[in-house]
């Protein structure tokens, strides 16, 4: 299988950039590889943090650093900017600081210099202005890997990313940068737990800076872990120390600041539209943003994007307690930050795109994480049993769409959520391993074929190869062209 994966949701800068802090001057994103404040810096998981991985599911190597990319052949990432919210050394625990920091830097591996100035920081948007600085500092700077040049471009088109291809060669590669930002509070609103403080008239400001990057955003995830006074958010965070800081807000529907924000984000004066990411939003919020396309934005094709997402395998929102194929009841995490079958038929008909999360919380019932491990792990055999965790994903997508007649392998993707707050699949740990995936997802898909082809309609009985090709693949790059 020799196309390239495309991953619509990572976050190769959180860790270097992390780093950057504790270095004169600050924020600086080194061009040798061996500093760790480089984006380029490789650090794959040795045996023993795979080993603290499988036992307390810390993350603490890197896994889409630029190296570990372009050893994998990628030639195309969306990459999210992502202001490290405060509140997760909040003001509940400030009295137990050190035992926070602890928590945050074993979850997230950032240093405690970055996280001396999360706390004390008070511009969301100066930071994730720092962050895209960051990467603009290295964009088309070469590096040498095993014997290639290779160097990453900030795009700001689908037009880029087709001249990167025609300029490339054997010996010079080069690696697609899309950007996306994760979270409304990057506008610099959500500064204080306990009140509301944001600036209209700074985040619409803000919001026209975003839309006049040269590099726009393909898409924004409008809500993340906390509470941002644009809309509500689902419970992501397990923590029970950290769990707390969520409370406010959550599960609550979108503020009239918040519809103010969508709508400025999908105007598409000169062609300056950016999508909302449905990821992270509570499901009163949700409703209330279908509700919107539905209405204020029914004659207009606006995609319904889940850049990181897994399903829940309930029927929808409201009847959150319905399941339509009980044969998957049991493969499910049954959670609301995961997506109904209804919001997979919203998606697809809207010709949107659904980016499978490669995280072991998200993707899979207890059972089926349980079920998906070894306790003498074989390496082929283990990638067997953890892709399937991934197949069901795109499985059951297939099933609820080709149920409702629509073409059913057209809206699946990977949005890894690699080098965010994850806990990866056991043996799918960096992109390297994206091949790995692929090749066992095509056992998976020829065995599910053999099988249940003649129960597909005839426009969805496509062979196994062209179906790992779209989630790996195709119908990234299709959303991307169509919407960049």
């Amino acid at each position: 299988m020799e196309k390239h994966y495309v991953d619509l949701h990572c976050h190769p800068s959180l860790k270097p950039y992390s780093k950057s802090f504790k270095y004169n001057p600050t924020k600086q994103n080194a061009l040798d590889p061996n500093r760790k404040n480089s984006i380029w810096h490789y650090s794959p998981p040795n045996f023993l943090e795979k080993f603290v991985n499988r036992i307390v599911t810390l993350t603490k190597f890197t896994q889409t650093d630029l190296m570990a990319l372009a050893k994998a052949k990628t030639k195309v990432v969306v990459v999210s900017l992502y202001p490290f919210e405060k509140h997760f050394f909040g003001k509940e625990i400030i009295g137990i600081k050190g035992v926070t920091d602890v928590l945050v830097n074993l979850a997230a591996s950032i240093s405690q210099s970055r996280m001396d100035y999360i706390r004390s920081n008070n511009d969301y948007f100066a930071d994730l202005m720092d962050e895209y600085h960051y990467y603009q500092q290295l964009h088309n700077q070469v590096v040498n890997i095993d014997g290639k040049i290779y160097t990453y471009r900030l795009v700001r088109s689908f037009q880029d990313i087709e001249t990167n291809f025609a300029q490339e060669t054997d010996s010079k590669k080069i690696i697609n940068i899309v950007l996306s930002i994760e979270g409304g509070h990057s506008f610099n609103t959500g500064l204080d737990m306990q009140k509301d403080m944001a600036s209209r008239s700074e985040v619409i400001g803000n919001i026209k800076t975003i839309k006049n990057w040269e590099h726009r955003p393909m898409f924004i995830t409008l809500a993340h872990h906390f509470y941002n006074e644009l809309c509500g958010h689902a419970r992501s965070i397990s923590i029970g120390m950290l769990k707390k800081n969520q409370d406010r807000g959550l599960n609550t529907g979108i503020t009239e600041l918040g519809v103010e924000v969508i709508d400025l984000l999908l105007d598409n004066t000169e062609g300056k539209r950016i999508p909302i990411d449905v990821k992270h939003l509570s499901t009163a919020s949700r409703k209330a943003y279908y509700q919107l396309l539905d209405t204020k934005y029914n004659a207009e094709k606006i995609p319904v994007i889940a850049s990181h997402g897994a399903c829940n395998g309930k029927h929808s929102i409201v009847q959150w307690n319905k399941i339509d194929i009980s044969e998957h009841a049991d493969w499910f995490c049954d959670i609301d930050i995961n997506f109904y079958d209804e919001e997979l038929i919203r998606i697809a008909r809207s010709n949107g795109i659904f980016g499978i999360q490669l995280d072991e919380r998200r993707i899979g019932s207890s059972k089926a994480i349980s079920d998906s491990k070894m306790i003498f792990p074989n390496k082929r055999k283990q990638l067997n049993k953890k892709a399937l965790l991934v197949w069901r994903q795109v499985q059951h997508i297939a099933e609820v769409l080709d149920k409702e007649g629509l073409f059913c392998w057209g809206i699946q993707s990977i949005g890894s959520d690699f080098d965010g707050i994850v806990n990866p699949i056991n043996g799918l740990w960096t992109a390297e391993n994206m091949k790995d995936l692929a090749e066992e997802m095509l056992n998976h898909a020829e065995n599910y074929l053999s099988k249940n082809l003649i129960m597909l309609n005839d426009y969805n009985r496509i062979e196994a190869l062209a179906i790992v090709e779209r989630v790996m693949h195709v119908n990234a790059m299709e959303f991307i062209e169509k919407n960049y």
